[in-house]
């Protein structure tokens, strides 16, 4: 009887130690399912990455990719993750000038090891040891056609002149871009942009600030003020203001003096599923997989050799193409990275004052 009892007794105990035992390594079986969660703008990127990224790589590693949408300005919420250790995402699009320079200061990005050599189709600043670019945007002045008697801009100086080119206007609640379009509304060429003249760019911004109608906040606010008529001219991203053309809008889109950026794939540093995040980010660098995006998209690809799959008339409204790329500016996220943060700063206060 006594005998009886002990094995029960020591199956007991051994079954609540594997227990205990379970409840103490979430991470580690978390680590073990062979899944990603990702997490992109929503919008037009759920069709565009799904096609090209997502069900891909589903196909070819089995691993279950689960995506979510995400704020457009995610560099806090990753930090958020990396520093609780509770990790909502395993990769998740960043952009070059905005985010990158903020996670890459904190050490909030998990090294993938990635090098040009590896990618040597793929525009140079679009690899980086912990990141990988997969599109390139341009913020770009976008307006209304309303006829052949209208006025059409065609520089950020014309998007100034608003004796010459009437009509409401739209910029950013953001002094990323906005900076630099005022500057080069006030004569600086494209070549000696950098560094920022920061005061001279907020008195280019003093002249312009009455006749601002809307100052936007998101892609979609943009997209739907060029689209109803609620503004004649912009200063948008070129994927909404091809949206809103799209939809029917008589929207004309200016290449020339747009500022363009890079987004890519980076992983919250020390997410269980880093592995599995590594192989997705690396597949995502193929040429074809790429030229998939611009189906749903109007970004251009990173790896330029993507256009051997994309119609001439489809890379004809995309940034990397031949015909408009010379026309475009990278942002310096490596002043931003420097200055963002006191920029940012005077430019709240300066908007509200």
């Amino acid at each position: 009887m006594n005998k009886v009892f002990d094995q029960r007794r020591r199956r007991v105990i051994q079954g609540a130690g594997i227990l205990a035992l379970a409840g103490t390594a979430p991470a580690v079986v978390r680590a073990q399912e062979k899944k990603i969660v990702v997490s992109d703008p929503g919008g037009p990127y759920v069709t565009a990455y799904s096609e090209a990224f997502y069900k891909p790589f589903e196909k070819a590693t089995g691993i279950k990719v689960i995506r979510v949408s995400r704020e457009s300005q995610p560099a806090a919420q990753v930090e958020a993750m990396v520093r609780s250790r509770n990790y909502l995402w395993d990769a998740t699009i960043l952009t070059l000038s905005e985010d990158i320079p903020i996670l890459e200061a904190k050490g909030m990005l998990e090294p993938i090891g990635l090098k040009h050599s590896e990618f040597p189709h793929l525009l140079p600043d679009a690899v980086r040891p912990d990141w990988l670019g997969v599109d390139v945007y341009a913020t770009i002045l976008a307006y209304r056609n309303q006829g052949a008697k209208s006025a059409r801009p065609h520089s950020w100086a014309d998007f100034w002149d608003v004796k010459g080119f009437p009509g409401r206007r739209s910029l950013r609640r953001s002094p990323i871009d906005i900076l630099e379009e005022a500057l080069l509304a006030d004569g600086v060429s494209p070549e000696k942009l950098y560094p920022l003249d920061v005061d001279r760019a907020f008195r280019s911004l003093d002249r312009i600030k009455p006749h601002i109608s809307l100052w936007w906040s998101s892609g979609a606010q943009s997209m739907q003020a060029i689209q109803s008529g609620e503004v004649d001219m912009i200063s948008i991203w070129n994927g909404r203001a091809q949206a809103a053309k799209n939809a029917g809008a008589p929207v004309v889109e200016v290449w020339n003096q747009g500022i363009y950026s890079i987004e890519g794939w980076g992983i919250p540093k020390g997410t269980p599923r880093a592995d599995f995040a590594k192989e997705f980010v690396r597949f995502c660098a193929d040429a074809k997989r790429q030229s998939m995006i611009t189906k749903a998209l109007a970004y251009g690809p990173t790896n330029l050799q993507a256009y051997q799959w994309i119609p001439a008339a489809r890379a004809a409204v995309l940034p990397t193409a031949p015909q408009h790329v010379h026309k475009l500016i990278l942002s310096n996220p490596q002043w931003w990275k420097a200055n963002r943060e006191k920029v940012t700063e005077r430019f709240t206060s300066w908007i509200i004052s």
